[in-house]
């Protein structure tokens, strides 16, 4: 859950951003359909640092081999398994064009026992649960990942519940705010 207190490094612009992560920004923003995507406008203070994890992170999302389906899936767990509303407000409106319906965002939230998922979905999000609460995936969790999906997909899926975890404590421990759509 991130605090209500002020942005402990604040949201920066044209002078903090420099022009390049300044143009990023505002792509960004409009993009997230937001004046201002406050993960960028914070994160972009830090250089060529901030193109690097966009690099990075664009290879997970959109540009992984993952279904833009099960990423989603994996995002807004990890979101709500760490309180991230941020995470949050934003991968609910990515997993609605990915085909992620209220009731689907509700068992999400309930997590893999909730009755409806297939096989393939619960695996995914046992190895979601399992890798946030204990930095490991058991034989058996992984067993059955395993049984629906590729090894350059597995990898992926680990990278991708890493990030957006450690993305979610950043945007905890800097506090940074919920956008406005």
């Amino acid at each position: 859950m991130v605090s209500a207190s002020q942005p402990r490094i604040s949201p920066g612009r044209f002078r903090e951003l420099g022009p390049i992560n300044w143009v990023v920004w505002q792509v960004l923003s409009r993009a997230a359909g937001t004046g201002d995507a406050q993960l960028f406008s914070t994160l972009g203070r830090s250089g060529g640092l901030f193109r690097g994890w966009l690099h990075f992170s664009g290879k997970l999302m959109p540009g992984g081999r993952l279904s833009r389906h099960d990423t989603e899936l994996v995002i807004l767990r990890v979101a709500h398994l760490r309180g991230c509303e941020y995470e949050t407000d934003h991968h609910i409106r990515l997993g609605r064009r990915a085909g992620v319906t209220e009731e689907i965002l509700e068992r999400v939230r309930a997590g893999a026992d909730a009755p409806g998922w297939s096989d393939k979905h619960r695996a995914l999000l046992a190895a979601v649960d399992q890798l946030v609460a204990t930095r490991d995936i058991d034989d058996a969790t992984w067993a059955g990942l395993a049984a629906h999906y590729d090894e350059r997909r597995l990898i992926e899926i680990v990278l991708l519940i890493n990030q957006y975890e450690g993305l979610a404590a950043t945007i905890t421990a800097l506090r940074i705010r919920r956008d406005k759509f």
